[in-house]
């Protein structure tokens, strides 16, 4: 079996044991488990509709699928899952925001993933990720980052609207106390670099709930994962083949291919996973697998399935092969039958992964160049319409077309490339489809 595994993976030619490999795959689910507590939290808001129970199997089984695929096809020690960001986009933007049905939103994630893999599959992912400008891709990081950092504290009760400010802090109560101790206590594991801080932190907070009756006792620890019928298939695909989700589709792609390269650049960089590989065919094969994960990831019913940074923690423990990621998704598969336990965790113990998740998210702000006003201006308008109109795609559309703008007005033309005009166009029919009244004119409806 060693020996199989070795000529599969190559591990002694990545300088790797199996050992290492097992290590490294615990450590990174350790960092990543959280996704299955907080994506069904998110999603199964009253205001969305969607089942808590359902959607926790829904979520590991796109977890499973991703990683281990990657793993086998890939061969790098990557794990996939649903965005944190995207998840939370689909939840608050589409689906709360917008007012768009669940199995609306979810074709629309479909038809993103398939657009992510056929661009991929023509070649035609690459010159577009090559063309969108760095501040660019930092900036929809860090606004990102901001949006879900609100979202957490919404949803925590720390901020709450008002007529007059739009926004303002909230009440003190007991499930605000108990929120507010969960960001210090993931805070203080998170400083000190703790694997697997934001897991504990979720169970420390929980059980703080039970203690100070806020949450009910588990009903039990051990038993068969919940059925997905209610989600599975529920999509609605030619719901979405509308003007006024074409901004929202293509954020989802754009943001997904963003993050993807980005993560599998910055894990697989300097440590012989991706540098002896100089045509990167396996990051193209793991951006293939990411992709079909969405796909699949719609058809299940839960929102963008993306390669996490989390992979690093293991990266760092010593994984280099895709064995790893077998073992990871050996430890999904595994949380499957504590469904009971993960049900029970509540809103205001998932909350504050959302805030130091944004918190790390945001750190994207440093390494863009505060004395290029025409790339710094597109970049601050990118991160902080994100939370402020609780649009992810408003604040895309806004950055592309104000650089592109800004470029030509400074006599810079060119430095657009030809597909950051695609994406120019694709950003201004976006702003007009959801600023005028009634949608784009000469589209029809």
């Amino acid at each position: 079996m060693t020996a199989a595994l070795n000529r599969w993976f190559k591990i002694e030619e990545a300088g790797s044991t199996p050992r290492r490999e097992i290590i490294g795959g615990l450590t990174t689910f350790l960092t990543m488990a959280y996704v299955i507590f907080v994506i069904p939290g998110m999603l199964s808001d009253p205001a969305i509709g969607m089942p808590k129970g359902a959607l926790i199997t829904a979520t590991i089984l796109s977890a499973i699928y991703g990683t281990l695929v990657v793993a086998v096809y890939g061969r790098v020690p990557f794990a996939m899952a649903p965005g944190m960001g995207l998840g939370a986009y689909f939840a608050y933007s589409l689906c709360i925001g917008s007012g768009v049905a669940w199995p609306v939103a979810l074709g629309a994630v479909f038809l993103s993933g398939c657009l992510f893999l056929i661009l991929g599959i023509l070649g035609i992912r690459r010159m577009i990720a090559a063309g969108i400008p760095e501040s660019l891709k930092l900036a929809t990081g860090a606004g990102i980052g901001l949006f879900i950092l609100f979202i957490g504290m919404k949803n925590l009760g720390v901020i709450v609207g008002h007529p007059a400010t739009l926004v303002a802090i909230g009440s003190w109560n007991t499930t605000v106390a108990l929120g507010v101790a969960g960001i210090v206590i993931c805070a203080v594991l998170e400083s000190l670099k703790v694997t697997g801080g934001l897991l504990i932190g979720i169970a420390a907070t929980t059980v703080l709930g039970v203690f100070f009756g806020q949450v009910a006792p588990p009903a039990g620890v051990v038993s068969p994962p919940p059925g997905i019928g209610e989600l599975f298939g529920k999509l609605d695909i030619r719901g979405a083949l509308v003007p006024a989700l074409v901004g929202p589709i293509f954020a989802l792609m754009f943001v997904d291919m963003f993050d993807s390269i980005g993560t599998m650049i910055a894990c697989g960089k300097g440590n012989g996973i991706l540098d002896r590989d100089p045509q990167l065919h396996k990051l193209d094969r793991a951006l293939k697998v990411d992709a079909s994960a969405t796909v699949l990831g719609a058809v299940l019913g839960v929102p963008t399935v993306t390669t996490y940074v989390e992979c690093a923690a293991g990266i760092t423990a010593g994984a280099r092969t895709g064995l790893a990621s077998i073992v990871t998704s050996a430890c999904f598969a595994a949380a499957l039958l504590f469904s009971p336990l993960i049900a029970t965790v509540p809103g205001f113990a998932t909350a504050p992964v959302l805030v130091i998740t944004g918190v790390y998210m945001f750190r994207n702000v440093l390494h863009l160049d505060f004395e290029r006003l025409d790339e710094l201006i597109p970049a601050v308008l990118t991160l902080i319409l994100m939370p402020l109109t609780f649009t992810i795609s408003v604040g895309i559309a806004a950055g592309f077309l104000s650089w592109t703008v800004l470029k030509i007005l400074t006599g810079r033309i060119r430095q657009v490339k030809p597909s950051m005009w695609f994406c120019t166009v694709l950003a201004a029919l976006a702003l007009m489809e959801m600023m005028l009244p009634g949608g784009i004119p000469f589209f029809a409806r």
